[in-house]
């Protein structure tokens, strides 16, 4: 039994659309422009439609204020409204796959409008999760639907872009976007510049004439807020330039100040590979035999040079052979964590020798600046890039927050010598960073999941495209595969087709 109904649960998320009008009708047997004067009424009267001074986030003082938070706590006033938006998309034609309410408000709008119409919903996390599934959409959906924007209120427009995106990275088509109330502000100029038309059950202007009408509202207030609307327009054009399109590995090139981080962006871009891969081996044997094998495939190799017991005084000017046949970089994955004056040793001299063979090594940053100092004096002579670990995809990490936030400082401080980070999520980060820093990030597979150390996997498509990483570093999903060879083009290829989708 249980196994039928999901399948037929599956089959109604992923199978026919939803077409309103087509389906379950309104109970209410007034006219629509009736039930939606009263709703207007009703919106006054519990307080979602405000008159007085109010200050924006913006910092502008407004004569109205709209808060559609509190609809939550009145049943009759949700229904209302879920009702009004789905009889406005029946009037208007509208077709669609499922639905995604923006977060937070439209949320359980769109919860009832699914529920209503037996209509399939998503859901977009406004923070992707660092364990677990790590998607931006939830849900059961396939490539190619289409899928409707559920909104609240609609200002400039740019809330809804911001759920657009992730729908259109996880194959889904947008279309149509309906909304309660529309301030009439520019925000259905942004939605159509992107392709996107606006089904508003309310423009503002509505709201307005209604309360006039019904003696909610005198005359000159209406004429004040009419004049607050018109001179705080967003301006469509304007606003849809600020989130700007991803820059490319060479335009990124031309602002880097490390020159190992010039080196990298051209290589990327030449060799159309943002894969790096950790050969987490056992001896330095097998690690060359690795390097051979899979160097066409790769931007960068990471390697461990304290786990190899056959270790010896050429092994670094053998891989730095075998990285310049097949043109990739080598990062060893040191993670100094010792204060200035000491890494200077194990970075120059001691069994490795690190920096007279490796282009990259990494550190942590707890020791404070002083550890990017001392690993500076040696490499930036001989051209070399520093990693920060801001971020780790171990389960329970404490490289998070103002440790990243510091981290971000750092490299700041040191752009001749920082390259870039170890990350998970730059996406997220809340403060400014140089886009001539290259992101990495590790614990990436094919498929979402973790081991039993803690390690966290991530996909090449969610790195790339949703958390806004350069290079994904996978280890054992390439290097323990049947085929490593096989495994590497895998990667290759997925990664790359994730940059070139963050870049359309």
């Amino acid at each position: 039994f249980v196994f039928v109904m999901g399948n037929a649960a599956l089959t109604k998320a992923s199978g026919r659309s939803c077409v309103p009008g087509g389906g379950k009708a309104s109970s209410k047997s007034s006219s629509m422009d009736e039930r939606i004067d009263a709703l207007v009424l009703r919106l006054h009267e519990i307080e979602a439609v405000k008159f007085g001074s109010f200050t924006l986030k913006s910092g502008l003082q407004s004569p109205i204020y709209i808060d559609l938070r509190v609809i939550v706590s009145y049943p009759d006033v949700l229904t209302s409204v879920a009702e009004c938006m789905w009889d406005v998309l029946a009037s208007n034609g509208a077709t669609f796959d499922n639905m995604c309410g923006v977060p937070y408000t439209a949320l359980p709008i769109a919860t009832c409008m699914s529920l209503n119409h037996d209509c399939p919903m998503l859901m977009r996390r406004k923070e992707v999760k660092e364990y677990g599934t790590k998607k931006a959409i939830e849900g059961a959906f396939e490539k190619g639907q289409t899928c409707l924007l559920v909104e609240d209120l609609v200002t400039s427009g740019m809330s809804v872009m911001e759920t657009v995106r992730p729908l259109q990275h996880v194959g889904l088509k947008t279309t149509d976007v309906v909304v309660l109330i529309d301030r009439e502000q520019g925000g259905e100029a942004t939605l159509k510049k992107n392709g996107l038309k606006l089904h508003a059950v309310l423009p503002l202007s509505r709201v307005l004439r209604v309360l006039e009408k019904e003696g909610k509202m005198s005359k000159e207030l209406v004429e004040e807020v009419q004049q607050f609307i018109a001179a705080n327009q967003t301006g469509g054009e304007k606003k849809e330039e600020a989130p700007k399109k991803r820059e490319t590995y060479t335009e990124r090139a031309k602002i880097a100040s490390n020159q190992c981080a010039k080196d990298m962006f051209h290589l990327i871009d030449k060799k159309k590979s943002n894969l790096c891969v950790a050969a987490d081996v056992d001896t330095a044997k097998e690690l060359l035999e690795l390097a051979e094998t899979l160097g066409p495939e790769i931007c960068m190799l990471k390697t461990h040079c304290d786990l190899y017991p056959d270790f010896t005084e050429d092994f670094g000017e053998k891989l730095q052979a075998i990285a310049k046949k097949h043109d990739f970089l080598i990062f060893e994955d040191r993670k100094f964590a010792d204060i200035g004056n000491t890494v200077v040793g194990q970075y120059s001299s001691g069994v490795h020798k690190i920096a007279d063979w490796s282009h990259v090594t990494n550190a942590h940053i707890v020791p404070g600046s002083g550890i990017i100092d001392g690993l500076k004096s040696v490499g930036l002579p001989k051209k070399r890039g520093l990693l920060l670990l801001a971020e780790m995809s171990s389960k329970g990490t404490m490289a998070n927050g103002a440790y990243t936030e510091a981290a971000i400082q750092m490299a700041k401080d040191h752009k001749d010598f920082v390259m870039g980070f170890i990350a998970t999520n730059p996406n997220a980060w809340k403060v400014e960073w140089s886009k001539g820093l290259i992101n990495m990030t590790p614990g990436v597979q094919l498929q979402v999941g973790g081991d039993s150390m803690g390690q966290q996997y991530n996909t090449p498509m969610n790195v790339i495209c949703n958390n806004g990483s350069d290079v994904i570093i996978v280890g054992r999903g390439i290097y323990k595969a049947k085929d490593p060879a096989k495994a590497a083009r895998e990667y290759r290829n997925a990664g790359w087709e994730a940059y070139e989708k963050s870049v359309e």
